[in-house]
C-alpha cells in the first residue's frame, strides 16, 4: 500500500463555493459551509405475533438545509437573488458546488446541490458596544446532492 502510510485526512478550512447564477469573486466567499447531510426517514411495521422488535424499513432520504455564512456584502448577485424569491415570489433554483480544496488549491471532493432556492436570509445583530463586522446567514433548501 504505497502512498498510503503518509496519508492525513483533509483540513476542513479550505473550500470553494460556486452558483450557477454569480460570477463574482466576492459572491462566493463564505466563511462557514453546514448542512451537507443526509438521513434516511424510516417507517415502523409491527409484525403480528412478534412482540420483541418492530422492522424499521427506509422511506425516503432527507437532506439538510445548506447554511452558508459570510460577512455581509452590500452588492451582491447572490443577495439580490434572495430578494427576487422574497420580495416579488421569484423562485429561479440553481445548482451549487462545494469544492474541499488540497494544498494546492485542487478539489478533493465535490458536493454537488441540486436545485437549491432560498429559505432564510439573516444578518447578525447590529450593536453599538461591540466591534464586529456584520454575517449574513444564507439558508437554503434544496433536492438532494451528490459527492464526487
Amino acid at each position: 500500500m504505497a502512498g498510503k502510510a503518509d496519508y492525513y485526512p483533509p483540513w476542513g478550512f479550505y473550500y470553494r463555493v460556486e452558483f450557477g447564477i454569480s460570477q463574482k469573486l466576492a459572491d462566493v466567499r463564505f466563511q462557514s459551509v453546514s448542512g451537507l447531510s443526509v438521513e434516511y426517514e424510516y417507517e415502523s411495521f409491527k409484525e403480528g405475533g412478534e412482540n420483541r422488535f418492530e422492522h424499521k424499513l427506509p422511506v425516503r432520504t432527507r437532506y439538510s438545509d445548506l447554511i452558508l455564512k459570510r460577512g455581509m456584502l452590500t452588492d451582491s448577485s447572490v443577495i439580490n437573488w434572495f430578494n427576487r424569491a422574497f420580495r416579488d415570489r421569484q423562485f429561479e433554483p440553481t445548482d451549487i458546488n462545494v469544492f474541499l480544496l488540497n494544498e494546492k488549491g485542487d478539489p478533493l471532493k465535490t458536493w454537488k446541490v441540486a436545485h437549491a432556492i432560498p429559505k432564510k436570509w439573516l444578518i447578525s445583530d447590529l450593536n453599538s458596544t461591540e466591534n464586529a463586522i456584520v454575517i449574513e446567514t444564507l439558508e437554503l433548501t434544496y433536492r438532494y446532492f451528490s459527492v464526487q
